[in-house]
C-alpha cells in the first residue's frame, strides 16, 4: 500500500463543481482491494499535515464501496481527503457544497490512479497531478546535478534552470486560472502565488539614486493581490497558515503599531466571513501572546480590547472570552510606554520604607525575583556584573522585589551576592499589589523604566539590557537633534 509520496506539492490540487445541485455533498467511492473498513473524510483548516479534521466516516462494504451523504446547508468546501482505516493511506481531492460525484481507485496504486465521474475539474486535477510528478523528478534531479557541480560556472547553470523550472510551475497556475475562472482550484492557485518584483533598475523618486527598498516593499505591497479573504473555502486548505506567518513576522515591522495597524487590515479584509475572520484573528492573537519579542503584549492588549471585548470572537464560550480579557487587565498596566505602576515596599536591609518612584536615575532596572530561584541565583549576579561594568555609568539605578522568602534567606542572598549597593525591598506583610501590576508569574521578572519612570522594556535579562540602554540614549540623542534643527 503506497504512501501519498508528493504531499509537499500535491496538497494544492483539487476539483471545483460547475453547478451545485443541493446542499451538503454525496460522494460515492469504490476502492478495489479494500473492504469492510472504516475510511474517514478529512478536511484541513489552516495548517498543512499533520493537522487535519474529520468531517465524515463510512464503512466499506464487501464490494469496496462506501458512501458519504449530508444535506448540511453550511458545508464549507476546500481541500479534502479520503483517509483509509490505517491513517496512513489517503488521496485529496477538492469538495464544495453541493457537490454529488463517484470516485473509483485501487487500493495497491494509491495515490495514484483516481478517477472521478461526474467532476470536470478532477479531470484537470488529474493532469495537473501528472504535472506536479514531472516536476518534483525534475527538482530532484537538479538538486543532484547542484550537489555534483564543481564550478561557480556550474552552480550558475543548475540555478539558471531551477529558476526556469519553477518559472514552468507558476506559469502552469497561472494559465490555468486564467482559463478557468472562478472555480476552487482558480482560486487555490491564485492564493498560492507570490509576487514576482520587477526586473531592471529601480530609483528613488529623485531619479538618481537607488532605491534598495524597492523589492522589499513590492513584495509586501502585492503579497495578498491574489489572496480572496472573503472565501471561507481557502481556510480548508493548507495555505493560509504559512502565508499570514510569513506576511506578519517577516514583512511586517515588528513594532507594535505596525503589527496593531496590519492586523486591522487583515481582520478588515476577512471582516464578514465566518472561518477566515475566525482563524486571523485566532492566529493574530496568538502569535502575539507567544512571541519573544518585546512589546508585543500592547499587541494582544490592543486586539482584546478591539476586538474580543466587541464580541468578534464569536466562537468562544463565556469562561473561554474571560480568560483572554482577564490575561489583558492583568497586561494593560505595564505595556511598555506606560507609566510605571508604584511600589512601596520596605528596604531588607534598612528597614525604610521605599518608593519606586522616588529613585533618582537616567534609568531603574526593577527586578522581581526568589532568593531560592534557580535561574535567579544566576541571572543576578550576571546583572550587578553588568550594573558595574556599564549600567552605573549610565546612570542607571536599580530596585529588587523579593517575590517570597524570610527575612534571613532574603538577607543571605543580597550579602552573599554583594547587591547592597541597590534599592533591595521585600514584601513580609503581603500586602502589595505588585504581582498584579507587573504580571509577576515567574521569576526573575525585570523591566527596565527611563527617568519619568515610564516602561521601556520588559521580560528582560543581562543579554539585552545594556543593547536597549544603547538603543534608547541613541533615539534620545535623534530626537534632540532632531528637535534642535527644528
Amino acid at each position: 500500500m503506497k504512501r501519498f509520496l508528493f504531499i509537499a506539492v500535491l496538497f494544492f490540487t483539487g476539483m471545483a463543481q460547475e453547478a451545485i445541485a443541493r446542499d451538503g455533498y454525496h460522494i460515492r467511492l469504490k476502492i478495489t482491494g479494500i473492504k469492510d473498513t472504516m475510511v474517514y473524510l478529512a478536511h484541513y483548516y489552516g495548517k498543512p499535515l499533520p493537522t487535519i479534521y474529520k468531517r465524515d466516516s463510512a464503512r466499506f462494504d464487501k464490494n469496496g464501496v462506501a458512501e458519504f451523504n449530508s444535506a448540511d446547508p453550511t458545508f464549507v468546501g476546500g481541500i479534502y481527503m479520503m483517509l483509509l482505516s490505517d491513517r496512513k493511506t489517503y488521496f485529496e481531492f477538492l469538495a464544495d457544497n453541493g457537490d454529488d460525484m463517484s470516485i473509483t481507485a485501487d487500493v495497491s496504486k494509491l495515490p495514484e490512479g483516481v478517477k472521478f465521474k461526474n467532476s470536470s475539474e478532477n479531470e484537470h486535477f488529474q493532469e495537473y497531478v501528472d504535472f506536479l510528478k514531472g516536476y518534483s523528478e525534475h527538482q530532484q534531479a537538479l538538486k543532484k546535478e547542484y550537489s555534483e557541480a564543481k564550478s561557480a560556472a556550474d552552480t550558475a547553470t543548475v540555478r539558471k534552470k531551477a529558476s526556469a523550472s519553477s518559472k514552468d510551475l507558476t506559469n502552469y497556475r497561472h494559465e490555468y486560472a486564467k482559463n478557468h475562472p472562478n472555480t476552487l482550484l482558480a482560486t487555490i492557485f491564485n492564493a498560492l502565488d507570490v509576487p514576482q518584483v520587477p526586473e531592471g533598475e529601480h530609483l528613488l523618486p529623485d531619479g538618481k539614486t537607488k532605491d534598495s527598498s524597492f523589492a522589499y516593499n513590492y513584495y509586501k505591497e502585492h503579497f495578498w493581490d491574489g489572496f480572496d479573504f472573503q472565501d471561507d473555502r481557502l481556510i480548508h486548505a493548507p495555505i493560509y497558515d504559512a502565508k499570514i506567518s510569513e506576511y506578519m513576522n517577516k514583512l511586517v515591522l515588528p513594532w507594535p503599531d505596525s503589527v496593531e495597524k496590519e492586523s486591522d487590515m487583515l481582520l478588515k479584509k476577512a471582516r464578514g466571513t465566518k472561518d477566515m475572520f475566525k482563524y486571523t484573528l485566532w492566529w493574530l492573537t496568538r502569535n502575539v501572546e507567544d512571541s519573544k519579542i518585546m512589546g508585543m503584549d500592547e499587541v494582544f492588549v490592543y486586539l482584546v480590547e478591539n476586538y474580543y471585548m466587541k464580541g468578534d470572537a464569536f466562537w468562544l464560550s463565556t469562561d473561554e472570552l474571560n480568560k483572554y480579557l482577564d490575561r489583558a487587565q492583568k497586561i494593560a498596566p505595564n505595556v511598555i510606554g506606560n507609566l510605571s505602576p508604584e511600589v512601596k515596599l520596605p528596604n531588607i536591609l534598612t528597614k525604610k520604607d521605599e518608593s519606586l518612584h522616588d529613585v533618582k536615575g537616567d534609568y531603574t532596572l526593577l527586578i522581581f525575583y526568589s532568593p531560592t530561584c534557580g535561574h535567579c541565583q544566576k541571572e543576578l549576579p550576571e546583572l550587578d556584573s553588568l550594573y558595574k561594568a556599564v549600567l552605573k555609568g549610565k546612570g542607571l539605578k536599580v530596585f529588587t522585589v523579593a517575590t517570597e522568602g524570610d527575612e534571613k534567606s532574603i538577607t543571605d542572598f543580597v550579602t552573599k551576592n554583594k547587591l547592597e549597593e541597590w534599592t533591595n525591598t521585600w514584601d513580609h506583610d503581603h500586602v502589595g499589589d505588585w504581582r498584579g501590576k507587573y504580571d509577576v508569574y515567574s521569576t526573575p521578572t525585570i523591566y527596565l523604566l527611563d527617568e519619568k519612570k515610564i516602561i521601556r522594556g520588559k521580560r528582560l535579562d543581562h543579554s539585552n539590557v545594556a543593547g536597549l540602554v544603547d538603543m534608547l540614549e541613541k533615539k534620545a540623542k535623534k530626537d534632540k537633534t532632531i528637535k534642535t534643527k527644528s
